[in-house]
Formats: C-alpha cells, structure tokens, sequence
C-alpha cells in the first residue's frame, strides 16, 4: 500500500511538475482577467452596479442555455435564494444527500426549514432516484398542501441534488420522482459548470440551478454564484429578491418585501466575463487530465471516480475510491506528507451537530463512499488546453 500510495506522488508531481506544494485545485488566468478588471476599476462601477454583472449573467445564460441568469454574491447566497424562490418555508423538509458540502445544508437552515438525508448512488456520488422514490413510498402520502412526512405532517417542498465534482445525479429519473410528489426541484450545480447530462448542461432541469464561482472552481469571480432559470418571470423576482427587493424609483427608497443584498461585485463579474470566456479551453483540459489520472489508476488497486453513462462531466476534481477507511487515510496521510494536496470527501451531512436530528433514510452507499474517497489535485494545466 505504502508504495503504490508513493507511485501516486510521483505521479501527481510529473502533472504538475517545479513546486514544492501541488495545491487541490488553482485557477487560470492567463487570458483577459486583468485587462476587464483595470477596465472595471477605471469605470468606477465596482460594486454591484455596472456593466460587466450583465454581461457576465448574460455569457453563463448563453453557455448554458438557460434563459436567464441572475448573478449574486457566492453560491450559498444563491441557494438561499432558489429555495425561497420556489416557497421553501420554516418547518418545512427539503430533500438532499448526505455526501455534500455544509453549504447545501446550510442554505436549507437558512429558511427556518430541515434537510431529509437520502442515500447516493455509488457510480454517481449524488441523489439516488431509486432511494428517493422508495423511502417517499414508505414514509410520504400526498395530501392537500402537497407531499408531506407522515410521521410528523411536515411538507416536503423541494430537492436539492448535488452534482457531486462535477458529475451529474441521474436527472431524468429525478425529475420524474420530483414531479410525480408535486416536490420543486433546484440542482445544486455549484461544481459542475461545463457539465452536460444527456447533451444539457446540469442546473437546467429543475425550476432553478444553480451555481459556483468560488475561487477553487472551474471558473472563478474569486467569489460568486448564479441562479440558472427556465422561466423569466423567476428570473426577474431573483434578480429583486437579490437587490433587497428595491422597487424602481429616480430617488426613493421603496422596498416590497424581505429582501437580500446578495447581487454580484461588476468588480467580480469582470473576472468572471473573462473566465467563461476560457470555460471550453478549461473543460477540455480537465477532461483530458482526467484521462491521464484514469490510464494510471487502470491496474491499481483504487478506482478511479469516472462520468456516469450519457455525461460529460467537468472533471471538477479527479477522485479514486480506496479499499477501505484505513487504505484511504494511508494515502492522504503520504500524499500530505509529500506536499500533495489531496483531501477526503466531505464528512456526511447527518454526522455534523447541526444536522444529526435532521430525518434520513438508509444511508449505506453515502457511508461507504465517505469512507473510501480521495480527491486528487485537478489544477487545469495550461498544456491540455485545446
């Protein structure tokens, strides 16, 4: 184990070769990052006025295909936002995985309402349909006000599917299970900007997307996040919602509901019209990382975290499924050593204090993959790129 735990150092430094530290992930910019930013600073439109949040939220809609896109402040700002969009509620439940990032959770906290943990499918790492539409046969009835919990009346208002690095969940079945209980569903796409399901890019499947900018991502604002939309009049609330429900006015101040201030920096929009600019140079050398990570780990004895069947994943991290708990803490502990940087998936969800009373079903696969996957350093190198 030892050894080939060392074969993966040495492998890792070839990919990336000259520094003392191979970071997880670090971004590119080594196209018009500096000249949109001086020309935003020389604007004087830094904040979240200017020209640059429209463009920006115009090249991510036209990359996607979503009909419109509302930028804001980070990705958790923007799941905040898709959940009281679609009328998540205090008390209410919203359906998630376990095996995600705290930010999922914690944006359901954040409208007074609770996560219902159901179990992933292991080829994906993300919500299983299967698991969902069981555990809704047993536990939920459709009453009145919707698909409620019938052990506590509690209604189940949404779904939040998590495209676990860039790999999406199965979304045609998920759509239907959604759509057969009555339950909004809004994909948490925040890592799988360039990821396609079915030949249509994750976020667009449900009634809101949503998405990422943070530094460690594809594509980077240095911090940032977007709602993807398949209706304009959602759209056009977001956008509202986001600029502290402010109504037009030449000089008063007349707001109509409880709003946020989560609209994009043109600051950050700037970085980030010249990032999406790159986005198919950036995928196309992430896919092809993923093919040098893949051809090495054919014969070994960890497995590499590969698309699911009629994808195009964006490779956000590279990722191997190890033997078991102690082969997977042996890795990270060489390759830490080593100045690798490697790192464990997420703990689950329902272990965390603030989510351990939250209700779940079986949650066998997501136990086995927490104890089992490493994520590898998924840095786009600017040789791959097309």
């Amino acid at each position: 184990m030892s050894s080939a735990s060392n074969d993966i150092v040495d492998f890792v430094r070839t990919l990336y070769p000259g520094g003392a530290i191979v970071p997880l992930h670090a971004p590119c910019f080594d196209g018009r990052e500096q000249d949109y930013v001086r020309d935003c600073v020389a604007s004087t439109f830094v904040s979240s006025v200017g020209a640059y949040v429209d463009r920006f939220e115009q090249m991510v809609s036209a990359y996607t295909g979503a009909v419109a896109a509302v930028a804001t402040v980070n990705g958790t700002a923007a799941l905040h936002s898709a959940l009281r969009l679609v009328g998540v509620q205090p008390g209410d439940l919203v359906i998630t995985q376990p095996l995600t990032f705290v930010a999922t959770c914690n944006a359901i906290a954040y409208c007074g309402a609770s996560p219902l943990f159901i179990d992933v499918d292991t080829d994906t790492l993300g919500l299983s349909p299967t698991a969902l539409s069981a555990y809704l046969e047993q536990h939920a009835e459709r009453r009145e006000q919707g698909a409620v919990l019938k052990s506590t009346g509690q209604v189940l208002r949404a779904c939040v599917p998590m495209h676990t690095f860039g790999h999406p969940v199965r979304l045609d079945a998920l759509v239907r299970v959604c759509e057969d209980w009555g339950v909004a569903l809004v994909e948490d796409a925040a890592e799988s900007l360039g990821s396609l399901y079915q030949g249509r890019h994750t976020g667009r499947f449900g009634q809101v997307g949503v998405l990422s900018f943070n530094g460690n991502k594809i594509v980077t604002t240095g911090g940032g996040g977007m709602m993807l939309f398949e209706d304009a009049a959602m759209a056009r609330h977001a956008k509202h919602l986001t600029t502290t429900a402010k109504l037009s006015h030449p000089y008063e101040y007349v707001h109509d509901e409880v709003g946020y201030n989560y609209r994009l920096p043109n600051l950050n929009a700037a970085l980030g019209c010249a990032q999406i600019e790159q986005l198919e140079r950036f995928v196309g050398a992430k896919r092809a990382l993923a093919d040098r990570y893949r051809d090495f780990f054919l014969d070994s004895e960890y497995r590499f975290v590969d698309e699911p069947a009629g994808c195009r994943s964006n490779y956000w991290l590279n990722a191997v499924i190890c033997e078991d708990r102690m082969a997977r803490d042996h890795l990270l502990s060489i390759t830490t050593a080593a100045g690798v940087g490697t790192r464990p998936i997420w703990q689950l969800m329902n272990c965390l204090p603030m989510y351990a009373s939250a209700p779940a079903g079986e949650l066998a696969n997501a136990e086995w993959l927490a104890d089992r996957v490493v994520s590898l350093p998924s840095s786009p190198r600017v040789e791959d790129m097309p």
